[in-house]
């Protein structure tokens, strides 16, 4: 499985059918970036004269053969014929699975001609967890063909990438700190939901000429769009960052998210948390304390921080804190905690800094 850059790389070298891959798999869970992604291959493919295109979708009763005729059948008109494949839940079932290895299978039994496949297959999957990435399925997937991994915006990119669009449509932030103001404001206020971001962003090329944007401009146009995971929570609590967290429980309250999932998702954090401070205090390898716990992705990257950072007493006191809104949310007394549980979250960041 490559990365999107790896992606990249690949589409300046399609000059050619014969340089085409019969067999695309894309996986992830951001949809403009899947999506834009995707487009781009597709144009590409079109100009090669991919014109056909043909999308299966996998639903309760989805008929499997459909796929594998899709990579035999020759197209009625004689053009060459584009295929999607959207497994919308990653989970193909038991009878799915069998039938993408025997189509792997096919594909790669299949004797391309110089002027590439006469059918390129894209299998679109949401973002795969570490059991389905060495599934039988996915492995005969990946030898077959190309798969790309197209992974989230990372928080801390979004300024950089934000300026990028709007250089594509000739228009850019002020100078110096005050235009990295401007671009933290946008980014703040669309955190978390990319679509709306890449609209928000279009909108300042209609309001407004090319060349420089001032920060009123800008901050009288953007609409607060943002968008909060759940699980996003423990990583802005690791990363002592208060001020997103803040934004965050302010945006999940408001959308009405239940309290009990986010308290159990950082109750569980400060378990392990607990645990692996208690590891590397005596004198275990915080990188294969990672390892060993399956800490992937932002958290490898904000573990050591923290646990450098926090000492034992604060963080036993933000178990009891923890422990404390447990009781709360259920309707029991928590007499030393703020009235609002929420903001008992808010202190239990304000203890991991």
């Amino acid at each position: 499985m490559v990365k999107t850059d790896a992606l990249q790389v690949h589409l300046k070298s399609l000059s050619s059918a014969s340089a085409v891959q019969p067999l695309y798999i894309f996986s992830g869970d951001e949809p403009l970036l899947m999506m834009e992604a995707m487009d781009q291959l597709r144009a590409i493919a079109k100009k090669l004269g991919y014109t056909e295109r043909e999308v299966l979708l996998q639903e309760r009763g989805f008929d499997w053969s459909a796929l594998m005729n899709a990579g035999q059948t020759m197209s009625l008109f004689g053009d060459k014929r584009w295929v999607e494949l959207r497994i919308p839940t990653g989970k193909p079932g038991r009878d799915g699975a069998e039938a993408l290895k025997q189509f792997a299978v096919q594909i790669q039994s299949q004797s391309l001609s110089p002027e590439g496949p006469d059918t390129v297959v894209c299998i679109v999957l949401p973002r795969l967890d570490g059991k389905t990435k060495t599934s039988a399925w996915f492995s005969a997937l990946d030898e077959a063909g190309m798969a790309i991994q197209i992974d989230s915006l990372d928080r801390g990119y979004l300024p950089s990438w934000i300026a990028g669009r709007l250089k594509k449509q000739d228009q850019e932030v002020m100078s110096g700190p005050e235009g990295q103001r401007s671009l933290e404001f946008i980014a703040d206020q669309v955190e978390g939901n990319l679509i709306a971001a890449h609209q928000e962003i279009q909108k300042l090329g209609l309001l407004y000429p090319a060349g420089t944007l001032t920060d009123e401009q800008i901050r009288s146009a953007i609409l607060r769009v943002a968008r909060y995971n759940v699980f996003e929570v423990t990583e802005a609590m690791l990363a002592g960052d208060l001020a997103r967290l803040n934004r965050m429980l302010d945006g999940l309250k408001g959308e009405g998210e239940p309290l009990v999932l986010i308290l159990w998702s950082v109750t569980e954090e400060l378990r392990l948390l607990s645990k692996l401070k208690a590891a590397s205090d005596a004198g275990e390898s915080v990188q294969q304390l990672l390892r060993a716990n399956r800490i992937w992705g932002n958290k490898e990257r904000l573990y050591p921080n923290v646990l450098r950072r926090v000492q034992p007493l604060r963080l036993r006191r933000a178990m009891q804190v923890a422990a404390g809104l447990d009781r709360q949310v259920k309707g029991l007394s928590a007499a030393e905690l703020p009235a609002d549980p929420w903001d008992g979250l808010r202190l239990v960041g304000s203890l991991l800094r």
